[in-house]
């Protein structure tokens, strides 16, 4: 059961980042997509809408541990290219920090893909 409860707590730590940050992008889509539109991502708007929604859906899911092995994959790339994409700028101290952060989570995700979600989550229910 410890060890379970620790997977859970790692789950929440690293689901509640891509909450908020999903939740804060959807609430505020004009905001976003203008600033995607600033580093020359294509359709900012688009983008917008499918980044919050990956963010947003992606943290629910690896919270309450549902479909975690397939979500922690698809968010792990997700950081992975959120890192090379948003955070290249290395003259810039936060964004070398913001590149390093995204590797790292990256890290936790495939960590958390190989080794499942614990038994308390929704995927050990189904199983």
């Amino acid at each position: 059961m410890q060890q379970s409860t620790i997977v859970l707590v790692g789950r929440i730590l690293l689901s509640i980042l891509f909450i908020f940050a999903g939740f804060g992008k959807i609430t505020a889509l004009g905001g976003t997509a203008g600033y995607f539109g600033s580093i020359g991502l294509p359709v900012p708007m688009v983008t917008a809408v499918v980044v919050a929604l990956v963010e947003l859906l992606g943290g629910i899911a690896i919270l309450v541990g549902f479909q975690t092995r397939i979500v922690s994959y698809v968010l792990a790339a997700f950081c992975v290219a959120t890192a090379f994409i948003g955070h290249f700028n290395f003259a810039d101290q936060m964004q070398l920090i913001s590149f390093q952060k995204n590797l790292a989570m990256a890290g936790g995700f495939l960590v958390l893909a190989a080794y499942g979600p614990g038994s308390l989550s929704i995927d050990a229910r189904r199983a």
